[in-house]
């Protein structure tokens, strides 16, 4: 079982950085693959960002390739995603997900069994 706690988010203006970050609860963090995922109003979940157990494999959805950067720390059993240039397109509750180490790696939603509650990330004009 695996607790999974987002901070970080907030109100940013465009061309502005955040930086999230996934902190999971017990040792079993670096069994899993994890992922960043976001949902703005109205619209489905999608994968931002995940990340292998070891961190050595990363893949981006095309709409954030460039400017985000996921990244673990497994002796900290802490997940991150830094967000660079952001836009008011990338407004959405940011998730942290966790799931089965697998290869190739998934991007579907459904693929993941452990979520945190969401970050809000709010980019404004």
């Amino acid at each position: 079982q695996v607790q999974l706690v987002e901070s970080g988010g907030g109100v940013v203006q465009a061309g502005g950085s955040l930086r999230l970050s996934c902190t999971a609860s017990g040792h079993t963090f670096s069994s899993y693959n994890m992922g960043w995922f976001r949902q703005a109003p109205g619209k489905e979940r999608e994968v931002a960002a995940v990340i292998s157990r070891s961190g050595a494999n990363t893949y981006y959805a095309g709409s954030v390739k460039g400017r985000f950067t996921i990244s673990r720390d497994n002796a900290k059993n802490t997940m991150y995603l830094q967000m660079n240039s952001l836009k008011p397109e990338d407004t959405a509750v940011y998730y942290c997900a966790a799931g089965p180490s697998t290869w190739p790696l998934r991007v579907g939603a459904a693929s993941y069994d452990y979520w945190g509650r969401g970050t809000q990330v709010t980019v404004s004009s």
